[in-house]
């Protein structure tokens, strides 16, 4: 088994439509959305590794120096699987684009770091 991390994506356009939404829509919709992604959380347990969870505010460092940036990231998740195939196949219909208005799910294979010499 390896190690994938699952970063969950969200953009100013998936916003506008969420945000049209009345009020009580959007507390509906909340409650669903929360009650399913706990759901796949336990239809799943055995292969998360970390529930991960939101992220806030970006910060780029470079050579520059520090700066506020924005990017598409909103909150993660580590499993396993036994292939980059098998964990994208566990975020089909996910809640985080189904019922919330996030617009997808990016997983990446967590890669071993190189020994010296290698």
């Amino acid at each position: 088994m390896k190690n994938f991390l699952a970063i969950y994506t969200g953009s100013a356009e998936a916003m506008v439509a969420w945000n049209a939404l009345s009020e009580a829509e959007r507390q509906a919709r909340t409650q669903q959305g929360i009650a399913a992604w706990h759901a796949w959380g336990a239809q799943h347990q055995a292969l998360i590794v970390d529930d991960g969870g939101p992220l806030g505010h970006t910060k780029r460092i470079d050579v520059a120096g520090v700066a506020d940036i924005r990017n598409a990231m909103m909150g993660y998740t580590i499993l396993r699987a036994a292939s980059h195939a098998e964990a994208a196949a566990l975020f089909e219909k996910h809640p985080h684009f189904t019922i919330f208005p996030g617009d997808g799910v990016e997983i990446m294979e967590c890669l071993p770091i190189p020994e010296m010499g290698a």
